[in-house]
């Protein structure tokens, strides 16, 4: 009887002390700002044995409205009214032990370069950081115990990092893009890490990219030199690893549980199918993409005001002008469409583009904004993937199908909400590069590009793209190493003088319908006017007030003298017309002629 009643006791006292020995480790968001829209901000607060702690705030320029536990009691979520700038003290108390962390709410910066957004006026260029340029070899080797895969193995590192992308800006601004999406660059602490798309920390850089500073230097100096920043965000999952994974604030904070959860199907059209049944929307959505790769829980509210909030932050700190979303359609919708609506109402001018991997245009049309077809929630997505068009470009570079192809996926963009806010593409570092497509048939290729660079829609370049780089087969070919940014390089493809003849062929191409493109509003943001394509012939016009260009592709083996009598109503009213491809001679007048040489293209000013 003695013995239980001490080891009762035992255990009571034990609960006290363990109870009482409470620990604050962080807080996120890191900070807050003062002027904000979104002035109601939701603090995660990470500790240890913290669940029913008191919690008060000192400093006039907040207030506390209310505090919640969560399950696990290594958490506490705070709602905090923001009022002004300055430090507050928020005190921590439990069992007569009292715990002091200071916040910081900051003044806006708002820098008149940050926060534009991108459009059809732009060209974008996207980065695979790990596989671009190592602008600082010291960070190649920081530990990290998942890893598993050697150094420059094709699943490794190569050591790419924000200092390499910084060091290139001037590379890019001669190419003459405007915007880059750069590959997530978040800490991943895990299995085959260097492709960033299993964040283990959401707010911090991986040391082996920089630090958190680096990344808003790199947008700061890509803003000095007039280039815009697109940030690659996560809404849909984490890493294994991350410190969620072994202790959840909620039971369904995540879809499933390591030990028990499902993988996703990839029905990325089972939302929109109006025969479907709700359970192939819920498998699509509360999958997970692999076993490493936790599938967040947007249904539950205060992971919900997590992800947002973790957005805005990256947005506002970094000083970042669009986003891309990432894996869009295996998210919860209803979410997505506040997630995305809060955006545009604190930053008007941002655009973001969500990833929709289907080829389908109907499909894919019904995922953007103010679409036309019935939904049951307004997505506010401004921007999709073109994946249609990209089907329909790596189509024709394999030879399955002709450039009537191109023409008719172009011809469904009335089922568009905006056709002109697609982003246009022929490869990204999912897919195989459009050289491979094509087995380096450079003829074709430039054929594609120039289509790209001169339709509708917002083109975008995979890096390395513009001297001919043509990996594929495996993700890590397709990731290849750009030449020139590593040690291990035996050229330097950044200068002319280190690039072959045969790059600096295509990369003078490229960056030529770039100029041209940059240099007249018709190219961009122009009306786009095309006619169906006979006899491997596909002639379309750009125009606006300013200028009328006229764009033909002859797609035959052989010179061939094009038939302009079907666009000969568009061409009345000019008498001259400037070649800029090649030496091709457009005369004009009451029988409009032209030869053109086989399997080219041409863009032709008309005056």
């Amino acid at each position: 009887m003695k013995i239980k009643m001490y080891l009762s006791l035992l255990l009571f006292f034990t609960t006290i002390i363990n109870s009482s020995n409470f620990e604050v480790d962080k807080i996120e968001p890191p900070n807050w700002w003062s002027g904000m829209k979104w002035n109601e901000v939701q603090l995660m607060v990470y500790g240890k044995n913290i669940k029913d702690a008191e919690v008060s705030v000192e400093g006039e320029n907040v207030k506390l409205i209310k505090v919640h536990n969560a399950e696990s009691s290594s958490y506490l979520f705070l709602d905090l009214a923001i009022e002004e700038a300055g430090t507050v003290n928020i005190n921590f108390t439990k069992a007569g032990n009292s715990v002091n962390y200071k916040y910081e709410i900051l003044e806006r910066e708002s820098p008149t370069e940050s926060h534009k957004g991108f459009s059809n006026n732009d060209v974008l260029y996207l980065i695979f950081p790990d596989r671009f340029a190592d602008g600082d070899t010291t960070n190649n080797y920081l530990f990290n115990e998942k890893e598993e895969f050697s150094f420059r193995d094709l699943n490794g590192r190569h050591g790419g990092d924000i200092q390499g992308m910084i060091d290139n800006l001037d590379y890019l601004k001669e190419l003459g893009v405007s915007t880059i999406w750069s590959t997530p660059v978040l800490e991943n602490n895990m299995y085959m890490s260097y492709h960033g798309y299993a964040a283990t920390d959401l707010y911090k850089v991986d040391p082996r990219q920089g630090t958190n500073e680096l990344y808003k230097k790199f947008v700061e100096e890509a803003h000095k030199k007039g280039l815009k920043i697109i940030y690659d965000h996560v809404t849909n999952h984490v890493g294994v690893n991350h410190p969620w994974t072994n202790d959840l604030p909620f039971s369904d904070w995540y879809n499933g549980s390591v030990e028990n959860h499902h993988t996703t199907r990839h029905n990325k059209i089972a939302y929109l199918d109006i025969h479907g049944d709700n359970e192939s929307v819920e498998f699509t959505t509360k999958g997970w993409f692999t076993s490493y790769m936790p599938d967040l829980n947007q249904r539950n509210p205060f992971l919900a005001k997590y992800i947002i909030q973790n957005t805005i932050w990256w947005i506002e700190y970094a000083g970042i002008d669009g986003i891309r979303e990432d894996t869009y359609p295996y998210n919860y919708q209803p979410f997505m469409a506040e997630w995305a609506k809060v955006l545009l109402g604190e930053y008007p001018n941002l655009n973001i583009v969500g990833e929709i991997w289907t080829g389908v245009p109907s499909f894919l049309a019904k995922y953007q904004g103010n679409s036309f077809f019935p939904a049951a929630v307004n997505s506010h997505l401004p921007a999709l993937t073109d994946f249609a068009l990209r089907d329909a470009f790596v189509r024709y570079l394999e030879g399955s199908r002709g450039i009537y192809d191109i023409y008719e996926t172009i011809a469904q963009d009335f089922l568009y909400a905006n056709p002109n806010n697609l982003v246009t593409f022929i490869d990204n570092h999912d897919i195989d590069r459009g050289l491979y497509a094509a087995d380096t048939n450079y003829t074709k290729f430039k054929i594609t590009l120039q289509i790209l660079l001169t339709t509708r829609g917002i083109p975008k370049l995979f890096y390395g793209s513009e001297i001919g780089l043509a990996g594929g087969g495996h993700h890590g070919r397709i990731r290849e190493a750009f030449p020139g940014g590593f040690p291990f390089s035996n050229q330097n493809a950044f200068e002319e003088i280190g690039r072959d003849s045969v790059q600096n062929d295509l990369f003078n191409f490229t960056k030529k319908l770039i100029d041209l493109r940059n240099s007249n509003s018709a190219l961009k943001t122009g009306k786009l006017i095309q006619f169906p394509p006979y006899d491997d012939v596909y002639i379309y016009f750009r125009e606006d007030d300013e200028n009328t260009f006229m764009i033909i592709i002859n797609d035959n083996e052989e010179t061939k003298e094009i038939d302009l009598s079907f666009v000969d109503h568009k061409l009345k009213g000019f008498n001259k017309a400037e070649a800029f491809l090649g030496n091709h001679n457009l005369t004009l007048g009451e029988k409009p002629s032209l030869k053109m040489n086989s399997k080219c293209g041409e863009i032709f000013l008309l005056k």
